[in-house]
């Protein structure tokens, strides 16, 4: 039998994800997002991050959690 081993989360993901959701949600709740923002920063503080980056998107795949793309010509 194959053993599978879990992906790695990183460090505060489900901390920067509910605030992305938050900051997306519509009707924005100013007052729950500000709340988010300061679980983010004790978990970044807790966890010592000194910078977050975004993984490059693979060529072969895409999500739809990527954000259109400007044109810039217009």
């Amino acid at each position: 039998m194959e053993k599978t081993t879990p992906t790695p989360q990183p460090v505060c993901a489900l901390e920067s994800l509910a605030l992305l959701n938050c900051v997306a949600a519509v009707p924005y709740d100013r007052d729950r997002c500000l709340a988010l923002v300061d679980a983010l920063r004790d978990c970044i503080t807790q966890k010592r991050v000194k910078k977050f980056s975004l993984a490059e998107p693979s060529s072969s795949t895409s999500t739809s959690t990527e954000a259109p793309k400007s044109d810039p010509k217009l």
